[in-house]
């Protein structure tokens, strides 16, 4: 088919104006209008009404009866045409309303143009803002402000000390309190107190070391389970260490243990509560019993006074035992020494090993379930005894 048959067979093209989309309510609306303005500017009259097929408006615009029903319920709802039916259910009457379309029109352009008047506007103040930060020359750039702040050749701690002296010993009293204390910093701890101090900040070892009281004790909160601050009574303290040794725990880890939670301000406020209720009902079981004759009723072993254990005390023990003792630890000379010793009293002596038990007792543990399992294990561990077993039974696999 030659180019120029298709183009006289497709028809007169129809062109539609974008902005009147946004007006009408979208491109077959727009479409649809200007078709209908176009119908009645060739008509006699022009406030006559336009009387189109629904194969008319298709056969003109291209548009489907969807795209029709479309079209004319967007422009229905902008007041921009009035329709009513004819006879035939195929033929409706249009009437397109101009005026209203001219308002709306007005007031789209309005709006438009405020809109294209903000964006243009704040295009320039971020092209001000861009002009403002471009470099003038790139082998030269600007220099930035330096970050570090500059500090006087001479620079000296300003606080409430009255001299330097004062001041020294306060830091020295610092010093000495965090290495007791047993921090891993203590000279790092001086200078944010004091840094603090000049900073405005109020310290209270400041005023322990003006007051010439021990640094840190006006700080500490005694509790209510403590004797002094830090210091909890000893039957508490006795009572947390025994349940902690009841658990297994070697003595001197559930010394640590006890004490740690009894510096724990909720867990010690807790376990105080539950150690009072305990003490009410031992003293009322203690009641009873003296109602009842009894003379010396039962009391913990923790409730027994007991001597503090102090390293003297522990020393003069150890001294009536075994006078060369000492708790020093050896020097590295007499390490070599010891070993070399333990070495030949091991190479003499030979392995040690553990009483062989009877072949009767491990029959008699073997018939018990708990009894079976350590059996079983101690003969896989021990071949050397020359147990087996043999059917469910421990036999002795060399009689002779």
């Amino acid at each position: 088919m030659k180019l120029a048959f298709l183009w006289r067979n497709l028809g007169n093209s129809v062109v539609y104006y974008p902005q009147l989309a946004k007006v009408t309510g979208g491109v077959t609306a727009a479409v649809f209008f200007c078709q209908l303005v176009q119908w009645q500017a060739q008509l006699n009259n022009t406030d006559e009404w336009v009387r189109m097929s629904f194969d008319e408006i298709e056969r003109e615009t291209g548009l489907s009866r969807v795209e029709q029903q479309y079209a004319r319920s967007q422009l229905l709802k902008r007041s921009l045409i009035q329709e009513r039916a004819c006879d035939n259910s195929n033929v409706v009457e249009f009437w397109p309303n101009i005026d209203a379309f001219e308002t709306i029109l007005e007031a789209f352009c309005d709006e438009d143009y405020k809109n294209h008047y903000q964006v243009s506007n704040g295009k320039n103040d971020r092209a001000s803002l861009e002009v403002e930060t471009v470099k003038t020359d790139k082998f030269f750039p600007v220099q930035r402000q330096p970050i570090s702040v500059k500090v006087n050749p001479n620079y000296q701690f300003s606080g409430p000390w009255n001299s330097q002296e004062q001041f020294e010993q306060f830091q020295r009293a610092l010093l000495e309190y965090f290495k007791e204390k047993g921090y891993d910093n203590p000279g790092g701890c001086v200078f944010k107190i004091i840094d603090g101090m000049t900073k405005g900040l109020v310290s209270p070892f400041w005023d322990e070391f003006i007051s010439v009281i021990p640094l840190g004790s006006s700080q500490k909160v005694k509790r209510e389970w403590e004797i002094e601050p830090g210091i909890p009574y000893p039957v508490f303290e006795e009572e947390r260490i025994q349940y902690y040794v009841h658990k297994g725990e070697p003595l001197e880890v559930a010394v640590a243990k006890a004490r740690s939670d009894l510096r724990d301000p909720v867990l010690g406020k807790n376990l105080w509560e539950g150690f009072l209720r305990k003490c009410d009902r031992i003293a009322d079981e203690a009641i009873k019993a003296k109602k009842l004759g009894v003379t010396t009723p039962y009391l913990p072993p923790s409730f027994t006074n007991k001597p503090e254990i102090t390293k003297e005390s522990v020393m003069n023990k150890l001294a009536a035992v075994a006078p060369d003792f000492s708790l020093e630890s050896s020097s590295t000379a007499s390490l070599p020494d010891s070993r070399l010793e333990l070495t030949e009293v091991e190479d003499k002596s030979p392995a040690s090993t553990c009483d062989i038990p009877s072949l009767a007792a491990l029959q008699s543990a073997y018939k018990t379930p708990m009894g079976r399992t350590l059996v079983e294990r101690q003969i896989a561990e021990h071949p050397e005894w020359g147990y087996g077993i043999v059917d469910g039974e421990v036999v002795d696999l060399m009689p002779f």
